[in-house]
Formats: C-alpha cells, sequence, structure tokens
C-alpha cells in the first residue's frame, strides 16, 4: 500500500511538473510574441517619424506656413492620408504630433490615428501629406484629452483650409489645416476632422515606456532618433530677418 502510494504521488507529481513546465513554454512564448510585436511597433513609429521630416522640409519651402510655425502652439504632421471619399473619407492615416516648448523648441512626437475629413472632400483624391497646425491651447487641449475626439466647428475649434486663406490671415482659426495634396480640402474655407484618437501603443513601443499625452507635452521625455525631425521643424518655425 505503502509503495502504491508513493507511486500515485510520484505520477500525480510528474503530472503537475508537466503542466507547470507547458504553462511556462506557454507563457515563455507569448512573452516572446508579445515582444516581438512590440519590437515591430517601434519600427514603424520611427519610420514614420522619418517620414514627417520630409512633411517638415516641405512646410519649411512654404513662406507662409513658416510665419505660422513661428507662432504655433504646435503641429501634428500626416506623412500620408488615405484615399479620399465624396463625403466622408474611409480612416484617413497617422500623425504625430508635436508641441513647442517654452524655449521654443519642439517636443517628441505623440502618436495619433485619424478619421475621415468631414467637409469638403473631393472624389477621386488620392490624398498624401498634411499637417494640422494647432494655433492656441485651446486646439492644444483637445489633444491632451487622449479619447476620440474631432476638429470641427461642432467641437468648437475653427478649422480653417491654409490654401483659401488670403495673405495675412495665416493665424486666423484654432487650427490650420495644409495639405500638399491640390483639392484634398475642396473648395471650402473650413473644414473638420474626426475620429482622432491617441494610439497609446506606438506612442510606448517608441519610448519604450507607458506614457499619456501630457508626458510628451510636458517634454519629459524623448528619443534620439525624433531629434531631427524636432530640429527641422525648429528651422521651419523660425522666420529669417
Amino acid at each position: 500500500m505503502h509503495i502504491q502510494h508513493h507511486i500515485k504521488a510520484w505520477l500525480f507529481a510528474g503530472f503537475i511538473g508537466a503542466l507547470a513546465g507547458g504553462a511556462t513554454a506557454q507563457s515563455g512564448d507569448g512573452a516572446a510574441a508579445r515582444n516581438e510585436a512590440g519590437a515591430e511597433t517601434a519600427q514603424t513609429a520611427a519610420q514614420r517619424v522619418t517620414e514627417a521630416l520630409a512633411v517638415v522640409r516641405q512646410l519649411d519651402a512654404e513662406p507662409r506656413m513658416k510665419q505660422l510655425l513661428q507662432q504655433a502652439k504646435g503641429v501634428l504632421i500626416v506623412p500620408s492620408y488615405g484615399r479620399a471619399a465624396l463625403g466622408v473619407g474611409a480612416h484617413g492615416g497617422a500623425g504625430l504630433l508635436l508641441l513647442k516648448r517654452a524655449d521654443g523648441g519642439w517636443s517628441g512626437p505623440a502618436f495619433y490615428n485619424l478619421g475621415g475629413l468631414t467637409v469638403g472632400l473631393q472624389a477621386g483624391i488620392e490624398g498624401g501629406p498634411m499637417a494640422l497646425v494647432l494655433n492656441n491651447d485651446k486646439a492644444v487641449q483637445e489633444f491632451m484629452k487622449k479619447n476620440n475626439f474631432s476638429l470641427s466647428a461642432d467641437a468648437g475649434l475653427t478649422v480653417v483650409n491654409w490654401s483659401k486663406l488670403a495673405q495675412g490671415t495665416a493665424g486666423n482659426g484654432d487650427v490650420v489645416a495644409w495639405s500638399a495634396s491640390k483639392g484634398l480640402f475642396g473648395d471650402v474655407l473650413t473644414v473638420g476632422v474626426n475620429d482622432i484618437r491617441f494610439n497609446q501603443r506606438m506612442t510606448n513601443a517608441y519610448y519604450g515606456r507607458a506614457l499619456w499625452p501630457q508626458d510628451i507635452a510636458a517634454g519629459t521625455v524623448s528619443n534620439p532618433q525624433a531629434q531631427p525631425l524636432q530640429q527641422a521643424l525648429g528651422s521651419a518655425s523660425t522666420v529669417a530677418r
């Protein structure tokens, strides 16, 4: 009886050990998969920062845009906006928000996703680079909310089509929408962007730790890979005298 009891105990212990070993292996596999996914997300974020640098160089070539950026509180750069449809567009694309610091420099990027343009879309427009210049603290605070929000007159913010502004009125509006694609915003003065969301996963992956929009705004985090973008934006927001 004692021998049978020991054998049963030994078999039971082996069974439990096998289960534990399998669980440990599965846990290890899950951690490896998460690490791989995080590395891929960080790589995608870095690529978007590189693409945004090309957009800033386009902004730098526009004298009126340089004037606007000099007074701006922040800018959301969208390296590529998706194909637009007449009326409400499909999911728009991914953007990077950089905020101007008190010393005139620019913060690191926080990542956002954009939905459709609500006014002025033209049929057949392929899309392309766009930027939303935030002219005041009210516009910046919308992005600090983190959750789904819109930029439009209905949301209490005036979003002005930059291509339709007259010389000398570039500072009008809470937000100025610029696009490299002719006709993306249509032939209207005011436009809107809906379904804007903070991309927590991509921001976390880019900086290697959990962050909120307020952390980016405070300028307490950095990634050396973003320095060329920050420097280019600093140059674009400086008007030569």
